[in-house]
């Protein structure tokens, strides 16, 4: 939701645990659903609780956005700028991915103020979420090593393929971009926005350019569900 530019305002859970739980454990499930509920205005709606062999949680969210300001993938244009909201690749080690505030306020500063011309979630990993954005926008990118933002001890490696990280991946205009970056600077705004490439034509396809300044093309993998 927040990659498309939206709001979240219901969600429903479902939950199967085994039938030797404990009910500390279920409590313990919800305070935690609740406290993050209630921070970002959500209802929980309903749902379902269920025996199973071990714990599967599942939540259906809904949320809206002004038809203005939706955001899509496939609407990045050749000269765009490409940014990322805070750090990558040490979502694992770090446990990142089971304390992560949703970038909802990041998101919604973007669509009042900057209009991202297309925007995802960095869940299956930097180099395949960017190409997720290529195939939609029929594009390439180059992305520069030292502009990627990376976690404490996490490799290049890490940043590009290991997913979990739920940043947002973004494109603007240049001119949009260049503004972005003023305001930042010159308001000290506690947002981590970071420029770590550009949209070219599709030809490319999807290029590192190493600390040496040498390319490389990037095979767009990452976390693959099926």
């Amino acid at each position: 939701i927040a990659a498309m530019g939206g709001v979240p305002t219901h969600a429903v859970i479902s939950l199967g645990v085994s039938s030797a739980a404990k009910v500390a454990f279920v409590d313990a499930i919800y305070q935690g659903i609740t406290k993050l509920a209630q921070k970002f205005h959500i209802n929980i709606v309903g749902g379902d609780t269920s025996r199973s062999s071990q714990t599967v949680i599942s939540v259906a969210l809904l949320g809206w956005v002004e038809k203005s300001q939706l955001v899509l993938r496939g609407r990045a244009k050749k000269g765009d700028l490409i940014f990322t909201t805070g750090n990558l690749g040490g979502s694992f080690r770090t446990q990142k991915h089971l304390t992560f505030t949703p970038r909802i306020k990041e998101s919604r500063f973007l669509v009042k103020n900057y209009k991202p011309t297309a925007m995802i979630d960095i869940s299956d990993g930097l180099a395949l979420d960017l190409q997720h954005i290529l195939e939609a926008s029929q594009g390439g990118a180059f992305i520069y090593e030292e502009f990627i933002p990376r976690a404490p001890k996490a490799s290049l490696n890490n940043a590009l393929y290991y997913g979990e990280d739920y940043e947002l991946l973004f494109t603007l205009p240049g001119q949009r971009a260049a503004h972005l970056i003023r305001y930042l600077q010159r308001t000290k705004q506690k947002f981590s926005f970071n420029c770590i490439g550009e949209i070219v034509d599709k030809k490319y396809g999807l290029i590192l350019i190493d600390r040496k300044y040498r390319a490389r093309k990037l095979a767009p993998r990452g976390f693959t569900h099926f």
